[in-house]
């Protein structure tokens, strides 16, 4: 959008943003009252077929004589509600079945009502139990995550009852959410029902709330005042049981209905807050250029602003690299730590996604070159991460692959395992020695947890699983060329963290300097040590986005940039994560990390939305540090803090609960959780597979080209 359609369209644009904000909050919120009325009424069937099955003498005498079913023979019915009482709230409770189980529970509460004792709490269950059959699983439920594969899957009747459960939503939750109002609304006022809310159905409140749940006006607003209402007569004992708290609930996160003044008054909004048609092609062009976590998080907050956003990338996923040595020592497989990035932004029609390398960029005509094809921008956010670096060495790189990439885990995966292989198959054991030792370059985080996964692989995961030796002999060497591993964690962390190395057999060299590394082995201080396997965690170098944009760069490559992290005299393009080279964590460098990448991005989407929107810039860019975390093996970790410092099995736990809670989609989260689980108490090892072509390394004689990002 240019300047001038930009200052017509301002408030319609900001308005437009906050509106969807508001509702991205209240479908959020919607999915947890969802999540909280199938539990709390699954709890309460579920205690009542427990106390029946605990006392089912009892359970059989009231069935019989206090509250028989005339058209069910006792003994029948006791076990019929208590089998119901009993299955269904599970199911309903994580949302698998959600229809087929909420309407027997439906027909039970009925039944409760008109054969055995009319209560308000029997129509409330009525209720919520209509609702769940009408609207089915909420968002977080079981359900909900099967419905795609169900609806064209080849179970018999899966992909007609998904159907079915999606007609019955469309066309009988209007009618639903309609008469669930009037019936509201009627017991407002006291003409049915009085009792359901008896403390405002003579009141001020009930007859503002009335009128307001019949039309459906101000709905949620109505709601809210209802549930306020009856916790605050709750206080005095005269409220409405939580059944309806929670009904009010469901009502006002999910809104009106279709037949309703609210939907009117949406509809009639929402058209004269959108754009004309002639807008999208108007807005400004934000390229990203990367889907790391600078990329993403960049993306992830322009998506609801007048923006048209390109987000590019030579690959089709975003990739959790804190996780890549799991992958490489086969404890996970790629695709628990990988998210197609077309997935994430699948519902925002203003993000395209391209898979392509970019070769240049024109600053001149505000223009990136995406496999030799020119796409214009108005702003460029580069977040293109890093790569190996081997301090001028770079024909190390086929003897000592690097970790940054899912091939570079891959191949070390089919290296390390092949070792193993080959070692089984040698015929003496000097022939096996140099096959059964790993020599890892480097002890920073990916060096520590790298040597701690081997070492356990080797002693732990690999058991008995050979015959010709002991994988128990394999010599794990983490060489590190400074004074102590860890170097950016506190002296103390950096002790224990050595001392755990060293419990699980890892052989830690300091104050060792790599000086060749050929096919054979390495050559450290002087020493030649024959290792087959050989990794590399030593050392990064950004992508060459310095030399694109012809900026001035810091050591390591990384583009220096304004407080502002936009790139100098370009006040347009800006530089995020391992790409930018910023002094903004209290003077010093801002470390390659995924929080600061993550900050990054946010931070620079906020400065466009300011330009954008006519707001005022936000001050300087500030990295804050959340802490580091390092694991060793399966049960030990180091945490830093600042002024709490964490170690052994808490800071361990801590760990994993961090790294899962900042993996992308619930599907990586859920599996992640469960092999680390299963690998915990088996102590096995998922994935062992040995892929490519060739299985011993192809150690050529020249150098191979190290990887670029995109």
């Amino acid at each position: 959008m240019k300047t001038a359609v930009l200052r017509d369209s301002r408030g319609r644009i900001l308005a437009r943003f906050w509106l969807d904000t508001a509702k991205g909050a209240a479908r959020a919120l919607a999915a947890l009252v969802d999540l909280g009325a199938r539990l709390w009424v699954a709890q309460a069937f579920l205690v009542s077929g427990l106390l029946k099955v605990g006392n089912w003498n009892n359970a059989l005498e009231l069935a019989a004589n206090e509250y028989p079913v005339s058209w069910l023979d006792p003994v029948t019915a006791a076990y019929l509600g208590a089998g119901i009482e009993l299955l269904c709230p599970i199911f309903l409770a994580v949302g698998l079945f959600t229809r087929a189980a909420a309407f027997p529970m439906l027909v039970l509460s009925l039944v409760i009502q008109f054969s055995y004792r009319e209560l308000d709490t029997n129509l409330y269950w009525a209720a919520l139990f209509g609702w769940f059959v009408v609207f089915g699983p909420g968002p977080l439920s079981l359900d909900r995550r099967l419905a795609a594969g169900l609806r064209s899957g080849a179970l018999p009747f899966a992909g007609a009852a998904v159907r079915f459960g999606d007609a019955l939503r469309r066309r009988g939750g209007p009618v639903y959410l309609a008469a669930l109002r009037l019936w509201l609304a009627a017991a407002l006022t006291g003409l049915e029902a009085p009792s359901v809310l008896p403390w405002v159905a003579s009141g001020w409140i009930g007859a503002v709330a009335a009128p307001a749940m019949a039309f459906g006006l101000a709905t949620p607003a109505a709601c809210l005042l209802l549930i306020l209402t009856q916790v605050g007569a709750g206080m005095v004992g005269r409220g409405a049981s939580p059944d309806a708290l929670w009904l009010l609930a469901l009502l006002g996160v999910s809104g009106a209905g279709s037949w309703s003044l609210d939907r009117l008054l949406d509809r009639k909004l929402g058209m004269r807050l959108m754009p004309g048609s002639d807008c999208p092609g108007t807005w400004p062009h934000v390229v990203i250029v990367g889907a790391g976590f600078g990329g993403l998080a960049c993306a992830i907050k322009l998506r609801f602003l007048p923006v048209r956003i390109t987000l590019v990338d030579r690959r089709n996923y975003h990739l959790f690299q804190p996780l890549l040595y799991q992958i490489a020592t086969g404890s996970l497989s790629p695709g628990d730590i990988a998210t197609p990035v077309r997935s994430v932004f699948r519902d925002d029609l203003n993000l395209t996604v391209l898979r392509g390398a970019v070769d240049a960029v024109d600053t001149a005509s505000q223009a990136v070159s995406v496999d030799g094809k020119a796409i214009r921008y108005d702003y460029l956010v580069l977040a293109t991460g890093a790569t190996h670096s081997y301090f001028g060495k770079d024909h190390w790189a086929p003897f000592a692959p690097g970790l940054k990439h899912v091939e570079d885990a891959t191949e070390i995966r089919s290296r390390v395992l092949d070792a193993f292989e080959r070692a089984e198959a040698a015929d003496s054991a000097e022939e096996r020695a140099p096959l059964l030792t790993f020599l890892i370059v480097g002890a920073g985080p990916t060096g520590v947890e790298l040597a701690g996964a081997l070492a356990e692989l080797a002693r732990h995961g690999l058991e008995k699983e050979f015959r010709r030796f002991d994988p128990t002999e394999a010599r794990i060497i983490l060489v590190q060329s400074g004074p102590r591993v860890l170097p950016a964690f506190p002296e103390r962390l950096s002790e224990i963290a050595q001392r755990s190395l060293e419990a699980l057999g890892v052989e830690v060299r300091l104050n060792s300097r790599v000086e060749m590394i050929d096919r054979d082995g390495v050559r450290v201080s002087g020493a030649r040590i024959k290792a087959a396997t050989v990794l590399w965690a030593a050392g990064v170098m950004a992508s060459p986005a310095a030399g694109w944009l012809n900026a001035e760069a810091d050591g390591a490559g990384r583009v220096k940039v304004a407080p502002d992290l936009s790139v100098a005299g370009l006040p347009n393009v800006f530089a995020v994560g391992d790409t930018a080279a910023a002094n903004a964590w209290n003077g010093n460098p801002v470390p390659g990390l995924a929080p600061a990448a993550k900050q990054g991005g946010e931070y620079v989407a906020a400065v466009i939305r300011a330009r954008l929107l006519g707001k005022p810039q936000p001050g300087p860019f500030r990295y804050r540090h959340k802490g580091s975390l390092a694991t060793i093996g399966r049960k030990s970790a180091v945490a830093d803090f600042g002024r709490v410092q964490l170690s052994g099995a808490v800071a361990w736990w801590l760990w994993g609960l961090v790294h899962v809670y900042f993996l992308v989609g619930l599907r990586n989260r859920l599996s992640v959780m469960f092999g680390w689980f299963w690998a915990y108490l088996t102590y096995g090892v998922g994935i062992r597979l040995i892929t490519g072509e060739d299985t011993e390394p192809n150690y050529a004689t020249e150098a191979a080209p190290i990887r670029k990002a995109s």
